[in-house]
């Protein structure tokens, strides 16, 4: 089946998060909004008629998840990554970040550690802090845009009584990694040494590119299983974000059960009719349509890096291994990176999200979402070269 996805489709009116909240983060509404991870494709033809199906019902009371919802998820995980799982090891959440509040909360005691990856999505930073446990940065390793785990520093970081819990991003956000067996062996290694639990946060798995597989660290290591919980959605793989669907996959009866005790303390099993209706829809009948949207973004992706190379060659970037997600690094222009921010959004008009938004290590970055029509990532890359412009004009 072909999909358009180079069709406009106005987002205006929508109440799109994306859209309505520019004059917050970018006190102005007039930039191009390159940022909030969500795409501007329309949901696979599946998921459209799934929702309008049940919608013409026109009751739409308190529902349940059936076996029809976890039987969907079982038979995804296990054709999208090999992973074979019961559906009693499958916990529904309103969202991936509720397995982060979950866990820190159930696992952990005020003052507590938790280790993060950075520079890594803003919420892992916030979570961990607003529940007043100690936040303990594993600082990627780069060269040459490339990104690696430094673990001789994580090995220190566990090996303090007070780490209680290792968040892990795989594929992580924004550096577009998709973690190797052997990095999640060594992880899995100190993580089992110095008795962490991991929360895995794998909601970008089913966008690996160019080749690359993701790997499940519960499936490769049986070793891990009673202190893993792994977090996955359709949400970004299917633009359906709004739907606010995820689940969490624990293998261990007693890790389920406190998971399980802790989720119906904080009144989260409800769920949303719509979400689960689509959940079904996407991983039954979903497959083409994510891999012809998949292409799409690597044709994107390699769009950025030919521009980048001809018209901007000092701007570092790699191809992602896995995200619609870019990480820019602007550190050659040698401007502050206040200086940086702000002519992107005055200059260019063009909404990024701030690198300094993922930890100090993000320092002269940003972050372009490439889940757009061809045509808008033109647009978006031809604004950038205008930042450019500006700076070599002001340098003399």
């Amino acid at each position: 089946m072909k999909y358009d996805f180079d069709e406009i489709i106005a987002r205006e009116g929508t109440d799109a998060f994306k859209l309505e909240l520019r004059e917050f983060f970018f006190g102005t509404s007039d930039v191009l909004p390159l940022w909030v991870a969500d795409m501007d494709f329309k949901a696979p033809p599946a998921v459209i008629k799934a929702i309008r199906d049940r919608a013409a019902h026109e009751i739409y009371g308190y529902t349940i998840r059936d076996d029809k919802f976890t039987g969907a998820i079982q038979n995804w995980v296990s054709k999208q990554h090999d992973w074979n799982i019961e559906q009693s090891w499958i916990k529904f959440i309103p969202g991936v970040l509720a397995s982060l509040v979950i866990a820190i909360n159930e696992f952990t005691e005020e003052g507590d550690q938790v280790i993060i990856q950075t520079p890594v999505y803003p919420p892992f930073h916030s979570i961990v802090k607003e529940n007043k446990r100690e936040l303990v940065k594993n600082i990627l390793t780069e060269k040459d845009g490339y990104y690696a785990i430094d673990f001789d520093l994580l090995e220190k970081q566990a090996a303090n009584p007070k780490a209680k819990i290792l968040i892990l991003s795989n594929p992580h956000n924004p550096v577009g990694r998709a973690w190797n067996k052997e990095e999640l062996k060594k992880m899995c290694e100190i993580c089992i040494k110095y008795d962490l639990l991991v929360v895995s946060d794998e909601i970008h798995s089913d966008l690996c590119l160019f080749g690359h597989k993701h790997l499940v660290m519960a499936d490769l290591f049986p070793e891990l299983k009673d202190r893993i919980i792994t977090a996955m959605a359709p949400s970004k793989t299917f633009n359906i974000a709004g739907l606010s669907t995820a689940y969490a996959i624990i293998e261990d009866v007693n890790l389920r059960k406190r998971f399980e005790k802790r989720l119906s303390a904080y009144q989260m099993y409800m769920g949303n009719l719509f979400g689960g209706v689509a959940l079904t829809a996407a991983y039954n009948e979903g497959s083409d349509w994510l891999d012809k949207m998949k292409t799409y973004l690597e044709d994107n992706a390699v769009f950025v890096k030919d521009f980048i190379e001809e018209n901007m060659p000092e701007v570092g970037y790699v191809l992602p291994e896995a995200t619609y997600l870019l990480w820019l690094d602007f550190r050659k222009w040698g401007v502050p990176h206040d200086e940086l921010k702000k002519a992107m959004i005055k200059i260019g008009k063009v909404g990024l999200n701030d690198g300094l938004s993922f930890g100090e290590e993000g320092e002269g970055f940003q972050r372009l979402n490439i889940g757009s029509p061809k045509v808008i990532i033109k647009e978006g890359m031809e604004r950038i070269l205008k930042v450019r412009k500006h700076f070599l004009d002001k340098q003399g």
